[in-house]
């Protein structure tokens, strides 16, 4: 199960956070810190996979993430999850923004939101990915 999305810029501005779990607001920015923290200390050439602290949920949770020009899209996932599959679906999610969004930017994601935020409810429900067809999305 996907248990949250982040969109962060490399200064550890969010651009998006959706949390498929109730999580208090101040644990929130406290998770969003950390991730920030453990991403933008790793080289490009590093993995993109990591094993998530107590504050994320233990080692049952995995942080994955990729990094396209200023921004970081990461997911948390549980163990369940196929990384390589997360690697795939955030690739799908970024293809889809590109394609509204004729080249997609920080800004867009910005002034977007809502659209953004639609976007991703049509890849992922409650958690769970719904769809992954470009062209259907």
């Amino acid at each position: 199960m996907i248990k949250s999305v982040l969109i962060f810029n490399n200064q550890g501005k969010p651009r998006l956070l959706k949390f498929y779990q109730q999580i208090d607001t101040s644990m929130q920015q406290q998770i969003l810190k950390e991730i920030h923290s453990l991403v933008t200390r790793r080289s490009d050439t590093m993995c993109n996979f990591l094993d998530g602290s107590k504050l994320l949920g233990g080692s049952d949770t995995r942080v994955i993430y990729r990094h396209y020009a200023t921004l970081y899209f990461v997911f948390v996932v549980d163990s369940s999850e196929s990384e390589l599959g997360i690697l795939d679906l955030i690739q799908v999610f970024v293809e889809t923004l590109d394609r509204c969004f004729k080249n997609v930017c920080e800004l867009d994601l910005i002034f977007n939101f809502d659209q953004v935020h639609y976007i991703l409810s049509e890849v992922i429900t409650g958690g769970m990915v719904a769809e992954t067809n470009i062209n259907e999305i």
